[in-house]
C-alpha cells in the first residue's frame, strides 16, 4: 500500500490553480475585453482602461469559480477519462470542501469587484453565468441530453455581452452579435473533440452527441453549425459594427472552419477531428483578435 506524499506549497497551489481551467477562462476573458474594446467608440480614455481591467479581473475570478465547482461536480467523470484524470478532484488530492471553499471565495471576490468598482448589471450577469454553466449546464444538462452543449453554450457565449455591459451598463444588439456567433461557434467546436473522445464519454456515461447519434449523425451536424456559424460571423459588417478588415477576415476564417468541417464529414479520421477541433480555437481567437484591430482602422 503506498504512502500519500504531502503535496508542497507550491504544488498544492498549482492544484488549485488548474482547477480554474486557465486556459479556457484566458479565451473566456479575452472574448470580454473584446467586447468592451468595441463598446467604447474611438481611442479609450485612461479611465476606460482602469474600469475594463478592474472588470476582466472580476470575470476571471467568477469565471474560474464555475469552473473548479464544474471540477468538484464532475469528480468521478473525470477520474474515468484520460483528458481530465489528472484533475487534483478526481485524484482526491484536493477534497470536496476545499474545492468548494475555493470556488465560493473567487465567485464570492469576483463579484464584489464587480458589483463595486464595474456595476451592479455586470455583477448581475457574471453570476447568471455562473449559475447557468456550474448548475444549469454542469449539473442537469450534461447528465440529462445529448444537447447539452447547444443549451448550455449560452453560458459560454456570454463574455463579450459582460465586456459590453461592464463599459455601457447596459446590453444592446452589437453585443448580442458578438453572444451569437460564441453559442454557434460552441457545439462545432466541442462536437469535434468529442468525435476523438469518444470512448473517455462512453465511459464516463456522459450523453455526448457522438455516444447517443453516432459518428456519421455528429460529423453532419459540425457540418451544419460551421455553415450557419459562417452566416452569424459576418453579420457585425452587415450590422454596421466591423469594416472590409473584419468581413475578409471572418470569411476566410469561416471557409477553413467549414473546409475541416466538410472533410471531417466526408472522411473521418481521429487525427483530422483533433485537427478540426485545433483550428476551431484558431477561428474564435482570430476572429475577435479581428475585431480589434478592425475597430481601429
Amino acid at each position: 500500500m503506498s504512502a500519500v506524499v504531502p503535496l508542497s506549497r507550491l504544488s498544492l497551489l498549482s492544484q488549485y490553480y488548474q482547477l480554474t481551467k486557465p486556459r479556457v477562462v484566458q479565451l473566456i476573458v479575452f472574448c470580454a475585453l473584446i467586447g468592451m474594446v468595441l463598446a467604447v467608440p474611438g481611442v479609450p480614455r485612461w479611465g476606460d482602461v482602469q474600469l475594463a481591467l478592474i472588470a476582466c479581473v472580476g470575470i476571471w475570478l467568477v469565471a474560474g469559480a464555475a469552473a473548479v465547482f464544474n471540477c468538484l461536480v464532475e469528480k468521478g467523470i473525470d477520474a474515468k477519462m484520460r483528458r481530465t484524470a489528472w484533475r487534483a478532484t478526481a485524484q482526491g488530492q484536493l477534497s470536496d470542501w476545499q474545492a468548494l471553499v475555493f470556488s465560493t471565495v473567487l465567485c464570492s471576490l469576483g463579484s464584489v469587484i464587480l458589483y463595486v468598482w464595474v456595476n451592479p448589471l455586470t455583477m448581475l450577469l457574471t453570476f447568471a453565468t455562473f449559475v447557468g454553466y456550474a448548475v444549469i449546464y454542469t449539473v442537469i444538462l450534461k447528465p440529462l441530453t445529448p444537447q447539452n452543449i447547444v443549451i448550455g453554450g449560452a453560458s459560454g457565449a456570454m463574455p463579450p455581452v459582460l465586456g459590453w455591459a461592464a463599459m455601457t451598463g447596459e446590453v444592446s444588439a452589437e453585443s448580442l452579435i458578438l453572444f451569437l456567433i460564441i453559442f454557434l461557434w460552441t457545439p462545432p467546436h466541442f462536437w469535434a473533440l468529442a468525435l476523438y473522445r469518444v470512448e473517455d464519454y462512453r465511459q464516463s456515461g456522459l450523453p455526448m452527441l457522438p455516444v447517443t447519434h453516432g459518428n456519421a449523425f455528429t460529423r453532419l451536424q459540425i457540418l451544419l453549425y460551421t455553415l450557419v456559424l459562417f452566416a452569424a460571423c459576418v453579420m457585425p459588417f452587415a450590422y454596421g459594427m466591423s469594416g472590409v478588415f473584419y468581413l475578409v477576415c471572418a470569411v476566410f476564417l469561416s471557409l477553413g472552419f467549414i473546409g475541416y468541417a466538410w472533410k471531417l464529414w466526408q472522411n473521418y479520421s481521429d487525427e483530422l477531428s483533433r485537427a478540426t477541433f485545433r483550428f476551431s480555437l484558431y477561428h474564435l481567437s482570430l476572429l475577435f483578435a479581428a475585431f480589434l484591430v478592425d475597430h481601429y482602422l
